[in-house]
């Protein structure tokens, strides 16, 4: 067997586990209603970028916030109470005024689809390669259902396109979180294919994937994302993102891998 298959494999089985406190994850992990866990999943990967002691703290607010079902908390959300009930909360990129937007693009979608998985299989397509298309539909039909004046900065960082170069890092961590299944991905999605997910690339990511040969790019794009997820498909076709919460986390902490 390939040395670093053994690796992969290796640190695949010593973090997956039910133990991920220092993750978003934990946030949908409180829920069993699928309708919550998607609602939990979609908020916490948009917000995944930072800090992790202030990604966790900002979700913990808002799930504070949302309370004992996020599904019903989007499903009834008022735009007027809106501004009381998140006062001035904000996050880097985000305003108060972009989590608000974000909270009506929700409720509009869940109450014209039923779910946004729903939404995401309207363009999705079984044959494609990988995601692409059907997330470039998704993020422009998505933020196409808030009020008017949505684009701000905040926005377009929550609905980055990979038909723009993006490598879609928080879509693409909620997209596995949604389609694969072990004991951190709840694999709620199941119309959709492990092996046509890419990898979500952050600076952890690409810099470990540039040691470990996955990738020769130096810049972090959708097509780097592409060509990690390549690469991986050589240790694992059917479920190359497998790696992902290991890789990342071994990055994160600075371990050897």
């Amino acid at each position: 067997m390939n040395n670093l298959k053994i690796k992969l494999e290796f640190h695949y089985n010593e973090y997956n586990k039910s133990d991920f406190v220092k993750d978003p994850v934990r946030f949908p992990h409180r829920y069993t209603n699928p309708a919550d866990i998607e609602i939990s999943a979609f908020i916490s990967a948009l917000f995944a970028y930072g800090k992790v002691e202030l990604i966790l703290d900002v979700l913990e607010k808002i799930h504070n916030i949302m309370g004992e079902s996020p599904n019903e908390f989007v499903k009834n959300f008022d735009v007027e109470e809106g501004h009381e009930i998140f006062g001035k909360l904000k996050y880097r990129f985000y305003s108060t005024q972009d989590i608000i937007n974000l909270f009506e693009i929700l409720h509009n979608a869940i109450n014209e689809y039923g779910s946004l998985k729903k939404l995401f299989l309207a363009g999705y397509r079984k044959n494609d390669k990988n995601i692409q298309n059907a997330l470039a539909k998704f993020v422009l039909n998505l933020p196409a259902m808030g009020i008017e004046g949505y684009y701000t900065r905040g926005t377009n960082h929550m609905f980055s396109s990979p038909l723009k170069g993006s490598a879609c890092k928080r879509l693409n961590l909620f997209l596995r979180w949604m389609v694969r299944k072990d004991k951190i991905d709840f694999g709620i999605w199941n119309e959709i294919s492990p092996a046509q997910l890419v990898i979500p690339v952050d600076i952890h990511i690409a810099r470990l994937s540039k040691e470990l040969g996955l990738t020769n790019l130096k810049s972090t794009s959708w097509v780097m994302a592409e060509q990690i997820t390549e690469n991986l498909k050589k240790y694992n076709s059917g479920d190359p993102v497998k790696y992902d919460f290991a890789i990342c986390h071994i990055g994160m902490l600075k371990k050897k891998f």
